[in-house]
């Protein structure tokens, strides 16, 4: 079994594939996508780090002998799940790991749009700092309100416990089944998304990227939030109309917004909302800490190992 990286592990991960005698190569870096498929077209297997390809019919016709994609993430809207099934090649991610991390930055963000922390910080750089704050740079508290979540998983959960614990914050969520498992601890109710957007002071969205969520936070959803309320957004960026986002916050239809995923990624310097004072953006960092990058790493591997062994891989997606 031969197997590509599509970029290197983290040391501990990589040491896995060497301990288990992996037969793997990298990929050369800074492929464009059909070169990138053209030069792994002839492995068995994948450890896909990133975004770079679309696991979809085509991808699959030009590789024909892949049977396996082990993900170094916990999202797979890059795999069409119907398109891997026809071609019988096995899809694993890295689910759980990353839960209590990115509900960090979830919480993170909420805080730091609640107080529009990252437009204050501008304002010391700026050298506009004066003793008395005007009421446009105030902020608002989160003590006893509302908490939406859009798609209760287990980064859902975990960033409800934290509001629930720090801010005491009633929990609603809106997902198309009842989730009993983890809203009994958190006394949290079932509501319909229009009830979502209208009761909560603070939305955060933890959906999977398809096709009903794709563009879902449009302008006439955002208006329909409170206009003291707060968009969180730790899921995918295309989950939201950008262009739309940029309008309600210009013209205060919601109060401020924070993000750690944007529609594209990269997002260019000049893009106009980070003109916005009522908006905190941080380049996707969910993720991003020693350990939990490392149990990503482990988990990975772990799955590419199962599948060179004939084994049964640990975190399938179907």
């Amino acid at each position: 079994m031969k197997v590509v990286l599509t970029k290197p592990l983290l040391e501990f991960g990589m040491n896995l594939l060497d301990e288990n005698k992996v037969d793997y190569t990298i990929a050369p870096q800074n492929l464009s996508k059909a070169e990138l498929t053209d030069f792994i077209k002839d492995f068995d297997g994948i450890i896909n780090v990133g975004h770079d390809l679309d696991f979809d019919a085509d991808f699959f016709q030009k590789c024909p002998n892949i049977k396996m994609i082990s993900l170094f993430s916990v999202g797979f809207d890059q795999v069409n799940v119907e398109d891997a099934k026809k071609y019988k090649v096995l899809i694993s991610n890295t689910p759980e790991v990353l839960s209590k991390a990115t509900s960090d930055v979830a919480f993170l963000l909420m805080l730091a749009a609640s107080r529009k922390a990252f437009s204050q910080y501008d304002r010391i750089k700026n050298n506009e700092w004066s003793h008395l704050i005007p009421d446009r740079d105030f902020g608002v508290e989160l003590y006893g309100k509302t908490l939406g979540i859009f798609g209760l998983g287990r980064i859902g959960y975990e960033m409800a416990k934290k509001c629930k614990a720090a801010f005491d914050m009633k929990i609603i969520y809106h997902n198309r089944n009842p989730k009993p498992e983890f809203t009994d601890e958190l006394e949290a109710k079932l509501v319909s998304f229009d009830d979502l957007l209208n009761q909560s002071d603070v939305i955060s969205i933890h959906a999977s990227l398809n096709d009903s969520t794709r563009g879902l936070f449009n302008q006439t959803v955002l208006e329909k939030m409170k206009s003291d309320a707060i968009l969180v957004n730790t899921a995918r960026g295309p989950i939201i109309n950008q262009e739309d986002l940029y309008q309600v916050l210009k013209e205060n239809k919601i109060f401020s917004a924070g993000l750690d995923v944007t529609d594209p990624e990269p997002m260019e310097a000049s893009d106009k909302l980070l003109t916005l004072p009522n908006i905190c953006i941080l380049p996707h960092i969910g993720s991003a800490t020693f350990e939990t990058r490392n149990k990503m790493a482990e988990l990975c591997a772990k799955n590419m190992i199962a599948f060179v062994n004939d084994q049964s891989i640990l975190t399938p997606i179907y």
